[in-house]
């Protein structure tokens, strides 16, 4: 009887964008984080939608935040019909009306998907997570903790930071002792902001900062730093296609989700919405975990994952001991204000 229920939804999620297929000059304008994400997704959700609806696609690398859609938006002139968003910036675009809100009910039963991981505009494209990585070839100790990113005298050498206040103001307060379950509660207070800062003061010199996800990998790859912060997956992805001597430490790791939205002047909105329910089908999620090692935000997917990939997963049991997961209504009530500061700091 499941069976004949997953062949049955399978089939009416078909269904549901097989409309389409008669347009199959349309394309759908996509902008997504690059790199070693966007090829994956290209192999899990892309090529398959086009397969199944004659539907291609334009594909634009970004950094993050939204002050481009929201130009676009207030110009009338949008160019995008598909965003790929962390979690804040979806929780912001939805509530400043920049997203159209997503019908819930094409999903069909959404029994098995992680609680919080569909919005009122938006839907989880999987689970990833902020680590940091060290190339063991050049390290006789290995790190183990997140105090040890912070320990220039155990650990002498550059360390690699994403240029934004985000996850970084998380570990600083766990490496000063702070319990990873009450990072946000401290953070919340301006004295927790201080201290925050206050442990990034004593790395500052030694920090290499970065931009775009790709350039984690190749400041370790460079020599360039002797750990980075990163992006789990492509931390795995230059591990495993490249050939890298890289290792991650889990410790204290910051995950998320990806999501899926729709701008709200988006040209293609209806087939975009039809593509979302395509690349939320378990198989689609768990084609994904094949491609890169982010976890499916749907528990009907795991059975579909390779049970070795499973172990390179952050939310496998042993990657997960002192995990956190970013608070986006933190992040979207805080980030400018923090921002102004981390700017400041900067340049100090």
């Amino acid at each position: 009887m499941r069976t004949n229920i997953k062949a049955q939804c399978a089939a009416l999620a078909l269904a549901a964008f097989a409309t389409v297929s008669a347009q199959a000059a349309e394309t759908l304008n996509v902008v997504t984080f690059g790199g070693a994400y966007e090829a994956a997704a290209k192999k899990a959700y892309f090529d398959p939608f086009t397969q199944a609806t004659g539907v291609n696609f334009s594909l634009e690398s970004y950094d993050g935040g939204l002050a481009k859609l929201s130009a676009m938006e207030q110009a009338k002139n949008t160019t995008w019909d598909l965003i790929d968003l962390e979690s804040n910036d979806a929780i912001t675009a939805c509530d400043e009306g920049l997203l159209k809100k997503f019908d819930k009910k094409t999903l069909g039963n959404t029994s098995d998907f992680i609680p919080g991981s569909i919005s009122d505009c938006a839907v989880a494209s999987m689970v990833w997570s902020t680590v940091y990585a060290y190339d063991a070839s050049k390290l006789k100790t290995a790190p183990s903790t997140i105090n040890d990113f912070f320990d220039l005298q155990k650990f002498p050498g550059k360390r690699g930071l994403r240029k934004s206040p985000k996850g970084s103001m998380e570990w600083a307060l766990i490496a000063d002792g702070v319990d990873p379950k009450d990072v946000y509660k401290v953070l919340g207070t301006p004295a927790g902001v201080d201290r925050a800062f206050k442990k990034l003061d004593t790395i500052k010199k030694n920090i290499v900062w970065w931009e775009s996800g790709a350039q984690a990998p190749q400041l370790l790859a460079d020599g360039a730093v002797v750990m980075t912060q990163a992006y789990n997956g492509r931390i795995d992805d230059a591990s495993k296609k490249d050939k890298k001597p890289f290792k991650i430490v889990w410790d204290a790791q910051v995950y998320d989700y990806e999501w899926w939205g729709i701008p709200a002047g988006a040209k293609h909105a209806d087939t975009a919405a039809k593509f979302i329910v395509s690349a939320s089908q378990p198989k689609a999620y768990a084609d994904l975990s094949k491609y890169i090692a982010y976890a499916p935000p749907r528990k009907d997917a795991i059975p579909l994952v390779d049970k070795q990939r499973l172990a390179d997963l952050p939310t496998a049991p042993d990657n997960f001991k002192r995990a956190i997961q970013i608070n986006p209504t933190f992040w979207a009530d805080n980030a400018d204000e923090i921002n102004k500061r981390f700017q400041v700091w900067l340049t100090q």
